[in-house]
Protein backbone atom coordinates (compact mmCIF):
# COMPACT_ATOMS: atom_id res chain seq x y z
CA UNK A 1 0.00 0.00 0.00
CA UNK A 2 1.46 3.65 -0.92
CA UNK A 3 1.25 6.25 1.65
CA UNK A 4 0.18 9.15 0.00
CA UNK A 5 2.32 12.95 0.33
CA UNK A 6 -0.07 16.20 2.39
CA UNK A 7 -0.58 17.05 -1.05
CA UNK A 8 -2.54 14.03 -2.56
CA UNK A 9 -5.18 13.75 0.00
CA UNK A 10 -8.02 15.84 -0.50
CA UNK A 11 -9.93 17.91 2.00
CA UNK A 12 -13.00 15.80 1.32
CA UNK A 13 -11.31 12.73 2.72
CA UNK A 14 -9.76 14.42 5.73
CA UNK A 15 -13.25 15.66 6.32
CA UNK A 16 -14.41 11.88 5.72
CA UNK A 17 -12.45 10.67 8.76
CA UNK A 18 -13.76 13.28 11.25
CA UNK A 19 -17.10 12.78 10.23
CA UNK A 20 -16.63 9.27 11.10
CA UNK A 21 -15.21 10.05 14.13
CA UNK A 22 -18.01 12.22 15.05
CA UNK A 23 -20.83 9.03 14.24
CA UNK A 24 -18.84 6.39 15.88
CA UNK A 25 -18.69 9.22 19.41
CA UNK A 26 -22.76 9.87 18.91
CA UNK A 27 -21.81 13.31 18.35
CA UNK A 28 -25.02 14.51 15.81
CA UNK A 29 -23.90 18.32 16.45
CA UNK A 30 -20.77 17.62 15.17
CA UNK A 31 -21.43 15.62 12.58
CA UNK A 32 -24.18 17.82 10.93
CA UNK A 33 -20.98 20.14 10.80
CA UNK A 34 -18.90 17.93 9.36
CA UNK A 35 -21.74 16.53 6.74
CA UNK A 36 -22.21 20.54 5.26
CA UNK A 37 -18.09 20.62 5.28
CA UNK A 38 -17.74 17.63 3.49
CA UNK A 39 -20.73 18.84 0.83
CA UNK A 40 -19.05 22.05 0.31
CA UNK A 41 -15.18 20.53 -0.44
CA UNK A 42 -16.55 18.35 -2.66
CA UNK A 43 -19.11 20.46 -4.77
CA UNK A 44 -16.62 23.28 -4.68
CA UNK A 45 -14.94 24.99 -8.30
CA UNK A 46 -18.06 23.18 -10.11
CA UNK A 47 -19.99 25.20 -12.41
CA UNK A 48 -21.72 28.46 -11.65
CA UNK A 49 -25.10 28.81 -10.10
CA UNK A 50 -27.41 26.64 -12.76
CA UNK A 51 -25.04 24.59 -11.71
CA UNK A 52 -27.06 20.72 -10.88
CA UNK A 53 -24.79 17.82 -9.08
CA UNK A 54 -24.98 14.77 -11.21
CA UNK A 55 -22.48 12.38 -9.65
CA UNK A 56 -23.61 9.83 -7.07
CA UNK A 57 -21.50 9.70 -3.65
CA UNK A 58 -18.69 7.25 -2.73
CA UNK A 59 -20.02 4.58 -0.79
CA UNK A 60 -18.22 5.76 2.18
CA UNK A 61 -19.84 8.70 2.20
CA UNK A 62 -23.40 6.79 1.53
CA UNK A 63 -22.84 4.93 5.06
CA UNK A 64 -22.14 8.19 6.67
CA UNK A 65 -24.89 9.47 5.57
CA UNK A 66 -27.14 6.62 6.68
CA UNK A 67 -25.72 6.26 9.95
CA UNK A 68 -26.36 9.49 10.78
CA UNK A 69 -29.91 10.06 9.65
CA UNK A 70 -30.09 6.62 12.53
CA UNK A 71 -29.01 9.01 14.99
CA UNK A 72 -30.87 11.72 14.28
CA UNK A 73 -34.03 9.08 14.10
CA UNK A 74 -32.53 7.67 17.62
CA UNK A 75 -32.30 10.70 19.01
CA UNK A 76 -35.71 12.12 17.72
CA UNK A 77 -37.46 9.04 19.45
CA UNK A 78 -36.07 10.23 22.77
Amino acid sequence: MSVLSKEQIRLSDRILSALELSLEQDDIKISELLTKALDLAMTRNTGGGEFIERRDYPPEIEAAMGILNDLRDKSDSI
